[in-house]
């Protein structure tokens, strides 16, 4: 069989959508026709989104004032942050921001603390509080 013409065929009749979406059958499905619900995705998938996800983040991340003054292992918690709740929420971390710019990783740390997001994704929060204080993955 030759994929190539079966992909050009499977394209024209499905469509591509980017977002996820209900087909004719009522199925969470993505892409060209991937039904979500009885296919999932494979580990690969799963891997390259990830990474792909994580090279947006760092993207944005780039950006912020303090990027160039923290270390890599600091720099890995604003991505897993970004990761988590998105660039714009990021950027509402002023004063943990703030602190980084002047090299305050305590203050940057309680600050990570005394969230909502923090309440919410609680272990998560508490581990990269630890690390940004320190600089370093335990």
């Amino acid at each position: 069989m030759y994929i190539g013409k079966a992909a050009q065929l499977i394209k024209k009749h499905e469509g591509l959508r980017l977002k996820p979406y209900k087909c004719t059958a009522g199925k969470i499905t993505i892409g060209y026709g991937r039904n979500l619900e009885d296919n999932g995705i494979s580990q690969y998938e799963a891997e390259q989104m990830l990474f792909n996800d994580i090279q947006n983040c760092y993207a944005e991340c780039i950006k912020l004032p303090c990027w160039n003054k923290i270390n890599e292992t600091r720099q890995a918690v604003l991505i897993d942050m970004c990761y988590n709740l998105g660039i714009t929420k990021l950027k509402q971390f002023k004063k943990m921001l703030a602190a980084l710019e002047v090299g305050a990783y305590n203050r940057a740390s309680a600050e990570m603390l005394d969230s909502k997001w923090a309440r919410e994704v609680k272990t998560r929060a508490t581990e990269l509080s630890k690390i940004m204080s320190k600089g370093e993955i335990e």
